[in-house]
């Protein structure tokens, strides 16, 4: 496993990614004053995103059904958890766009290279301490119904 985003698992079987770039932005009010440089104030922390581009191969590893699983993942409007392969979890992510390139094609039609790029936006102001909980919630509510 790479990464996962919700129930969804990156990785050589479903779709892998060839980078992770991290843009993260804080933000800084100015003031003009005369005869001097501008006075700034740190105002807080701005977007945090994700890109991850990528080629998907069907006719070695993958499958486009895993496109088509995260736009149906980004059609609910809903965040999810994304968590490194290493455990690490890094917040509550929205899938803001997905672009695919469609290259090399069969005679059916069917592509055999796929170029995409997935962009994810965080939402949950940095309180990865709320995701145990709402985690916990969700494990205490499937025991009740189990």
């Amino acid at each position: 496993m790479m990464m996962a985003i919700g129930m969804f698992i990156f990785s050589l079987e479903t779709l892998a990614y060839q980078e992770l770039q991290r843009q993260t932005d804080w933000r800084h009010g100015t003031t003009s004053r005369i005869g001097t440089n501008p006075a700034r104030q740190f105002l807080g922390r701005g977007e945090d995103a994700i890109t991850l581009p990528g080629v998907l191969l069907p006719g070695l590893k993958g499958t486009p059904l895993s496109l088509d699983t995260l736009r149906y993942m980004a059609d609910s409007g809903k965040a999810w958890p994304l968590v490194e392969g290493t455990g690490r979890v890094l917040g509550l992510w929205v899938i803001e766009s997905i672009s695919e390139t469609r290259t090399l094609f069969f005679r059916d039609g069917a592509a055999r290279r796929i170029e995409f790029s997935i962009a994810l936006k965080r939402i949950d102001d940095g309180r990865v301490d709320l995701i145990g909980s709402l985690l916990g919630a969700a494990g205490d509510v499937l025991r009740r119904v189990l």
